[in-house]
């Protein structure tokens, strides 16, 4: 196992194109912006390398022997994907679950693709040599991937070629026999600063006349014409590590990627010039399944996190024992423990497409759909629970290192559990966690990052069993008509 948290940082520092605040950053591995975040990503592979971790986190490239991150698991049997998960909690568990691109999303994407290798070789047999081969490269190195897959949101009433400007949305400009040339833009590209490259692909529906924008590809992040624009830094605007813990170290930043003309060679093409296919390739295998279900995975670890977090609060203020309290942190309990069994219920109802297994769709996209209500409400019962608590903080850590205002701090902020320190310290998490810039980040990303709520709704409505609910109706309705005695006997028969 090669990847270290030192090799990866040595990996980013390929003069990347960032832009932020004006300016072009040419070291975005070292820029306040950026550098503390990059190195708890990058601490992630350092994570698989430690003795008690090996044997539960890696397994063992089927190509080279060597012990490569389960991220990568193709998992074969219920065990497996369990296993598999259990791994992934594991490394969320790192950021909290505040790292909602870290390495193994992207790379359980690549992976629902290589499962449906027959359709990209149906595509075409060069297409499903690329992924096959990206595949076991990406696999065997380790390799930190996200993706822009959402176009520029401009007019939303018409498709990708249909803008006012022919390549606002990234396209195929030009082919020759060495690849294809992209212009244009794509948004969300979440992680963007920590990952080694990025998948370009069209996630919306296409439609006929859009075929320059149906492709997909993988292109290294320092690629000739690959411009990031980044967001604000929560990072950089962050006081200190005491102030913002989170935000401070786990803002994986977000920005809009430009391809200036970019050349990507055909063995890095997995899709081309093909609007059905640029949908296919997400729903009709276990791409878009499976990615998700790495979501549902993280998600709970961050519920996890934050029931706890409002347990404190409440402890720290002294009303843990009120009736109100109890039935309010019950109801946020029942909640994560919904979405935990929700997950379970992902692998125990999972099937086998081809020798792989993977978590059932209609138990995915259900918690899809319900999650995303959920967050926002979660926080809004933390919300409550905090109280004024959440605002009336020190300005910052040096209010606690001044002798006068610590003398006052001390007389303040009181609590019936812990003293002035850590009350202080544990409703600065609070805030940075749901109140700061940082934390309604991802109360958006939480609602969104699964796609629009009539799109989640549109999946559930897919992929539920609706056969087995029509039945139900359809066989109490031919136990009666209209001569039908008054007594129920007869259906009663009919059911035994």
């Amino acid at each position: 196992m090669s990847r270290t948290a030192k090799t990866h940082l040595e990996s980013l520092n390929d003069g990347r194109e960032v832009y932020i605040n004006g300016e072009r950053i040419t070291n975005h591995v070292q820029h306040p912006a950026f550098k503390n975040s990059v190195l708890s990503a990058a601490k992630m592979y350092d994570f698989l390398h430690e003795p008690q971790n090996v044997d539960h986190l890696t397994f063992r490239s089927p190509k080279t022997g060597e012990a490569v991150s389960k991220m990568w698991q193709l998992p074969t049997t219920y065990a497996e994907l369990v296993d598999r998960r259990k791994a992934l909690e594991a490394w969320s568990e790192l950021s909290c679950g505040f790292f909602g691109r870290s390495p193994d999303h992207v790379a359980s994407a690549l992976c629902g693709m290589y499962m449906g290798m027959p359709l990209f070789e149906r595509h075409g047999k060069e297409r499903g040599a690329a992924l096959s081969a990206y595949y076991e490269y990406a696999r065997d190195n380790d390799l930190y991937l996200t993706y822009v897959i959402v176009n520029p949101q401009a007019d939303r009433s018409k498709s990708a070629a249909e803008q006012a400007e022919e390549f606002l949305v990234a396209g195929v400009v030009d082919e020759d026999h060495e690849g294809i040339t992209i212009k244009g833009a794509k948004m969300l590209g979440t992680g963007c600063p920590m990952a080694n490259e990025v998948m370009v692909a069209a996630i919306q529906p296409l439609k006929q006349g859009d075929e320059k924008y149906s492709f997909t590809a993988m292109v290294p992040l320092n690629a000739k014409g690959v411009k990031l624009l980044s967001r604000k830094s929560y990072e950089q605007n962050a006081v200190s590590k005491f102030d913002n813990p989170l935000s401070s170290s786990f803002d994986e930043n977000d920005a809009v990627l430009y391809f200036d003309e970019v050349k990507v060679p055909w063995e890095r093409v997995f899709v081309h010039n093909d609007v059905r296919m640029a949908s296919a390739q997400w729903h009709e295998i276990p791409t878009h399944c499976y990615q998700n279900y790495q979501c549902q995975v993280r998600l709970v670890v961050k519920m996890r996190f934050l029931l706890g977090l409002t347990r404190k609060i409440a402890e720290t203020n002294g009303v843990i024992g009120f009736p109100a309290v109890r039935e309010a942190l019950g109801q946020m309990a029942a909640e994560v423990s919904m979405v935990e069994g929700m997950l379970e219920a992902m692998e125990a109802s999972g099937k086998h497409y081809g020798p792989y297994y993977v978590p059932s769709a209609e138990r995915l996209y259900a918690s899809n759909v319900l999650t995303q209500q959920l967050y926002p409400n979660f926080v809004q019962r933390m919300r409550e629970l905090a109280g004024g608590g959440l605002i009336m903080l020190p300005s910052s850590v040096s209010d606690m290192l001044n002798s006068e205002t610590a003398s006052y701090i001390r007389q303040t902020q009181i609590s019936p559990a812990t003293d002035s320190l850590g009350r202080v310290k544990l409703f600065k998490l609070a805030w940075d966690a749901i109140g700061s810039e940082f934390g309604s980040r991802h109360v958006q990303y939480e609602m969104f990052y699964s796609g629009a709520n009539m799109v989640t709704r549109a999946h559930a409505y897919r992929t539920y069993d609706w056969d087995k609910s029509l039945s139900l109706v359809d066989k109490f309705m031919s136990s009666y008509d209209l001569d039908s005695p008054k007594s129920n006997t007869g259906y009663i028969a009919k059911a035994a």
